[in-house]
């Protein structure tokens, strides 16, 4: 997910899919369709200095062909491997994707995981002065990656256009991507490695569908799942801050943000916000309508946590809702629901209602489609004339919400199921939840309710919630990447113990 700002800013019929080895453009042959455009896999030699060790590494820039019934090419998706080539037969291997739905992958690969990772400038924002160097800090370091770009994102493509409505959907999405990846396991003999999967915002949501889709139908199992700022409750989400649950779960996230805007972010600050949040914010919003210095009292506290001017906060009667986009801080800025903390002078400051693109989504973010672009053609030696599309309006607004575990619609979607059954079945399953304090577009006060409702005998020492400084990708953070990092690394590590065969 990135969710567009106007949607909160965040199946029916499962297609068939048999295997096939990948075969070259030309054997294909498939004619003057815009698949035609995409080249034969690129396989190049790199390294990487970490500062503590170099690894040397192969990148592979693909593609993975679906087959329908009739045995065509149904669609291909594009995909960037990156191997080390010391790695020892148990590595593990993480696939990662984003959500949306209609994200590509760029935003994990140079953002977050990849050997190489797109600076944004001094001021960590400016998209005009990103530049690609060496990320020291790249997952590399403990696990294979396959970065892949589900159908209608980045260079993946149905093979006809009609035929769209066979991947954009929560079912089929799952049952497709978990196609791929038993493809590229198959294809590269890595079914002795532990699997992990990565995914953000929807994808967080959509690794869980995965993880269930390779254990039903590619006897693929899955031994953790990291999920960034990731949907997992519709029903706590979509539309729920006009509720006092929802507005409470939001509560937190609006304070953090103030804090850091005031430069006064403490972990203890955030935590009296939290017990605010849960208690008197919550029955207030809960009853009725308070009146007289009870109402004062009431407006101006939530007014001072959030930076929401009071008279703001009591026409809402409490309920902030998106107020804070155009009201949560002094002159014409607006804040951005991805993160918070961060303002942009307003485009339209005679409005009374935000009708301008977000800072960051449409901000300095987008220089991820064009830097992978032109990572990807002189570094990686995939050159196609087809646009990279980092996120497709087109797939968000066609997705099919149904299906079994995925709910009639987006406010019904649900992976705790999912979850539940991961962490039953598979006793050496693992879940990290990794959310930015500042993120109003999954505020992380939801997926704790979620980690925090699982049966204690299933997650006790398998399920973690961690926070980070920043938003919903706050990886762009430098200081939260690094830590977020380095406690993937751990969680790695605890898994490699759990499975490793004993002397």
């Amino acid at each position: 997910m990135h969710f567009r700002r106007a949607a909160l800013a965040l199946a029916v019929i499962c297609p068939v899919f048999v295997t096939a080895t990948v075969a070259s453009a030309a054997e294909e042959s498939p004619g003057a369709g815009v698949l035609s455009l995409l080249p034969e896999d690129s396989v190049t030699e790199h390294t990487l200095d970490t500062g503590h060790r170099t690894i040397s590494y192969t990148a592979t820039a693909g593609t993975l062909s679906l087959y329908g019934q009739d045995g065509a090419v149904s669609a291909k998706i594009f995909y960037t491997a990156y191997v080390a080539k010391d790695g020892a037969a148990d590595r593990p291997l993480t696939f990662a994707f984003n959500g949306g739905p209609g994200a590509a992958s760029a935003y994990l690969n140079l953002g977050l995981v990849g050997p190489r990772i797109l600076d944004f400038g001094p001021d960590g924002h400016d998209g005009t002065a990103a530049k690609l160097v060496d990320n020291k800090q790249s997952w590399l370091d403990f696990t294979d990656l396959v970065l892949i770009d589900p159908v209608g994102t980045g260079w993946s493509r149905p093979a006809k256009a009609d035929d769209a409505s066979s991947f954009y959907g929560v079912r089929q999405d799952a049952e497709s991507l978990a196609k791929a990846i038993a493809l590229y396991v198959t294809h590269n003999n890595r079914a002795s490695s532990a699997k992990y999967i990565l995914g953000e915002s929807y994808g967080g949501f959509r690794a869980a569908k995965v993880a269930s889709a390779l254990k039903d139908s590619q006897g693929i199992l899955t031994s953790g799942i990291v999920m960034v700022s990731p949907l997992i409750e519709g029903q706590l989400l979509f539309g729920a801050n006009r509720f006092a649950l929802g507005a409470a779960f939001q509560l937190p996230s609006l304070a953090a943000a103030e804090l850091e805007r005031r430069n006064a972010f403490s972990e203890e600050a955030v935590a009296q916000a939290e017990k605010f949040a849960m208690t008197d914010y919550l029955t207030t919003l809960a009853g009725p309508t308070p009146t007289g210095e009870a109402a004062r009292s009431f407006y101006t506290k939530v007014s001072e946590l959030t930076g929401i001017p009071v008279d703001v906060v009591a026409k809402g009667r409490g309920f902030l809702s998106d107020s804070y986009v155009k009201h949560s801080i002094d002159g014409d800025r607006v804040v951005s629901p991805y993160d918070a903390a961060f303002t942009v002078p307003d485009a339209y400051p005679e409005s009374g209602s935000d009708r301008g693109d977000d800072p960051v989504l449409d901000g300095f973010t987008r220089a991820y489609a064009g830097s992978f672009a032109n990572y990807a053609r002189n570094e990686l030696g995939f050159k196609t004339e087809m646009t990279y599309t980092l996120l497709s309006g087109d797939v968000n607004s066609r997705w099919e919400w149904g299906g079994e575990r995925g709910g009639g619609s987006r406010s019904q979607a649900s992976a705790t199921d999912d979850i539940r059954d991961l962490l039953s079945l598979t006793p050496s399953f693992r879940l990290l939840v990794a959310q930015g304090y500042s993120d109003i577009v999954t505020p992380y006060s939801i997926n704790r309710y979620v980690v925090d409702h699982l049966p204690p005998k299933l997650a006790a020492d398998r399920v973690a919630l961690n926070l980070y400084r920043g938003g919903h990708m706050f990886y762009t953070r430098d200081n939260s990447r690094i830590e977020f990092s380095a406690d993937a690394k751990a969680f790695y590590a605890r898994g490699h113990n759990q499975t490793a065969p004993q002397d």
